[in-house]
């Protein structure tokens, strides 16, 4: 049995979830750990059950919304206890934390940033600003594996999606408790790690002003999402919240446009696996364009206004 890690939020399924069940399949049937408050499995079940979930485990309590990290690690030890078996969650910065706990509750070892997972549970790893690929193993019943987004193309393989509960432990007074939380606006655009397509501005698109008008149009006109680089996200060009690269998140994007950025090696670990690379720059020299499939030599300011009027044009 391996358990995954259900990530949601507001009331949603996250696509990486499907991402983590199709990894999690290759070491034998997946039970979807869902933590939440009451109910919240129930609705989750079906897709979890298309998605590749032979079970879904409801891992409910009242103060769940209350609590930080030790609620999901509670459920995954308790369940590991009873019927050891590999755990899949998603990396990032909570999931790297739920999975150093839980790895010294089960006594088992952790493989970060995976991007692939082996029917004999090793793992592929990209490390080193994706440099190098590497594959490891870790010891114990229950090895950990944080799974980048965006790393693995969801293969859907539907299944019984049969719900069974488990009774969380009540809060202890030393956990950390949340006395408010106001959820994250979602814009009309696609959620960045899972758009088709992904526009990226840099630092050469100068201000926040050039992200409303040359990146965002251009993104709309595929239904596609924006990003930034670091280094724009530092200057205040753009929310950090759409950072791509080695301190944000993976893009892997059947289409990729990059504009007035350089190829910082940290940016380029966060998009590089993208199927199709179009980058605009006015420097020829710069990193970005040796993984470029198409790239164009020019002022972004010049280049992207009539690329959206052709593109406009031809759509008739």
């Amino acid at each position: 049995m391996t358990y995954v890690l259900v990530k949601h939020s507001n009331g949603e399924l996250d696509a990486v979830t499907a991402e983590l069940i199709s990894a999690g399949r290759q070491l034998g049937e997946v039970s979807a750990v869902v933590v939440g408050t009451p109910g919240t499995a129930e609705g989750f079940a079906a897709q979890l059950g298309q998605w590749g979930a032979e079970m879904v485990i409801a891992a409910e309590s009242e103060s769940v919304t209350e609590r930080l990290i030790i609620p999901e690690v509670d459920a995954l030890s308790m369940l590991a206890a009873g019927q050891p078996g590999p755990i899949v969650v998603a990396a990032g910065v909570a999931g790297s934390e739920i999975a150093g706990r839980l790895a010294a509750r089960v006594a088992s070892g952790v493989l970060n940033d995976v991007v692939a997972i082996n029917p004999d549970g090793t793992a592929s790893q990209s490390i080193f600003g994706d440099q190098y690929s590497v594959t490891a193993a870790v010891g114990g019943e229950s090895p950990i594996y944080a799974v980048r987004g965006g790393a693995i193309t969801p293969d859907a393989a539907p299944a019984a999606g049969a719900l069974a509960t488990i009774d969380l432990p009540d809060s202890s007074p030393l956990d950390a408790q949340v006395r408010s939380f106001i959820p994250a606006e979602r814009g009309d655009r696609p959620q960045l790690t899972q758009a088709p397509v992904v526009v990226a501005g840099g630092r050469g698109l100068s201000s926040a002003d050039g992200f409303k008008t040359l990146a965002e149009p251009l993104a709309d006109l595929f239904d596609g999402a924006v990003g930034a680089t670091r280094d724009a996200v530092d200057e205040g060009f753009y929310d950090g919240n759409y950072q791509i690269g080695q301190t944000g998140v993976t893009v892997s994007p059947d289409l990729y446009i990059g504009l007035g950025l350089s190829g910082a090696i940290q940016h380029k670990s966060g998009m590089q696996t993208a199927k199709r690379i179009v980058v605009i720059n006015s420097d020829e020299d710069a990193p970005i364009f040796e993984i470029a499939d198409f790239g164009v030599v020019g002022d972004v300011d010049e280049v992207v206004p009539q690329l959206i009027e052709e593109i406009t044009n031809r759509r008739g």
